[in-house]
C-alpha cells in the first residue's frame, strides 16, 4: 500500500489569508507561525529542492490548511503545523509541530521524511 502523508499547515485558506501570510513572511519572518510553510515555501513559491523531492517521491502528499482540516477531522491533541500519515482508520503523527520548528531547512525535512518512508 502506498504511503500517504497529510501536511496540515498552521495557516488559513483563502486569498486574504494567503496575502497576509506572504506579507508576514516578508516583514517579520522570524515570528511567522507556520514552520512547515517556511520549510516548503519561500515568500511566493514552493522551494525547488522541496518541489523536486515531492514530485519524485513514492509517497502521496496531501496538503491542507488548518481551517480546512478542522472542518473534516477532529484535532484532539494536535498542534499545528503537523505531518500525518493516513492509516486505515485515521492518522498517525509523522512529525509534530515542535519537531518541525527544530528543522533548519527543507533539506533536513526531506532527510527526516526519507527516514519515515523507509
Amino acid at each position: 500500500m502506498k504511503k500517504t502523508f497529510l501536511f496540515v499547515y498552521n495557516a488559513k485558506s483563502g486569498v486574504w489569508s494567503k496575502y497576509l501570510d506572504n506579507l508576514h513572511k516578508i516583514v517579520s519572518p522570524t515570528t511567522y507561525s507556520c514552520d512547515l510553510c517556511s520549510l516548503t515555501h519561500g515568500v511566493f513559491f514552493e522551494k525547488k529542492l522541496w518541489r523536486d523531492f515531492r514530485e519524485n517521491s513514492t509517497v502521496e502528499f496531501i496538503f491542507m490548511y488548518k481551517n480546512d482540516f478542522l472542518k473534516e477531522h477532529s484535532s484532539v491533541g494536535l498542534d499545528f503545523p503537523v505531518i500525518l500519515q493516513k492509516e486505515e482508520k485515521g492518522f498517525s503523527i509523522v512529525l509534530e509541530a515542535n519537531e518541525l520548528a527544530s528543522l533548519g531547512s527543507e533539506k533536513e525535512l526531506i532527510e527526516l521524511l526519507n527516514l519515515k518512508v523507509n
